[in-house]
């Protein structure tokens, strides 16, 4: 599968906002939006009029980055909102999105940033419900309990955790940090999501297809 190698803090400056891609750095004086807000590149600072369809491009490459995804699977994620009832779409698919193993493992804090709460699903240091659970990109349910395996207890950001939790947990999920263990207790709402998105030009693009 095609991967993003480049510097991710190029990615927060084409997007002009933090898409909190590298963990703590992100909240301090190091953070790439703070020291250099222009796009990168050698016309970064030049003032251009961006279209509609520019803007709805640039809305749904945010989010898409922000969570980490390739194009494929984000418009096959876009799709499975389109088919949930009794929300908007836009909000349907910022919910699938914070359902996602890697995330909630982020929101956990079961990572420093959603990559590296990844790599951790990937390499088999995470439980759903006990059981082992390898593929990042898996839908979980409310009632679902995240853990860190037995084996894995000992890296170096799960044992931080529990010292204290290093940022705050969402009210959708419940923590205990002693345990390592995470519980699903309702969907996320759309005041829940402290990303700066805004998920009706996803859908306008999307629309436009």
């Amino acid at each position: 599968m095609a991967k993003y190698t480049d510097s991710v803090c190029r990615l927060c400056r084409r997007e002009g906002a933090k898409l909190f891609l590298k963990g703590d750095r992100c909240y301090g004086p190091k953070c790439a939006i703070g020291k250099r807000p222009s796009p990168p590149g050698q016309h970064g600072q030049s003032r251009k009029k961006v279209s509609e369809y520019g803007m709805q491009l640039r809305e749904k490459q945010k989010m898409r980055r922000a969570y980490g995804m390739l194009e494929k699977q984000f418009a096959a994620t876009f799709e499975r909102a389109t088919r949930v009832r009794g929300i908007p779409t836009g909000e349907a698919l910022l919910q699938l999105l914070e359902m996602r193993l890697d995330n909630v493992a982020y929101r956990l804090g079961f990572g420093a940033s959603r990559a590296q709460a990844r790599q951790f699903v990937t390499h088999n240091h995470i439980l759903v419900n006990g059981k082992k659970a390898n593929i990042a990109s898996i839908t979980l349910k409310v009632g679902d309990v995240v853990s860190v395996a037995p084996g894995s207890r000992d890296i170096e950001v799960l044992k931080a955790l529990r010292e204290g939790p290093t940022h705050t947990v969402p009210k959708w999920l419940e923590l205990n940090a002693d345990a390592l263990e995470g519980k699903i207790l309702q969907k996320p709402e759309r005041s829940d999501i402290d990303l700066t998105l805004s998920e009706h030009l996803v859908v306008e693009y999307y629309s436009k297809r």
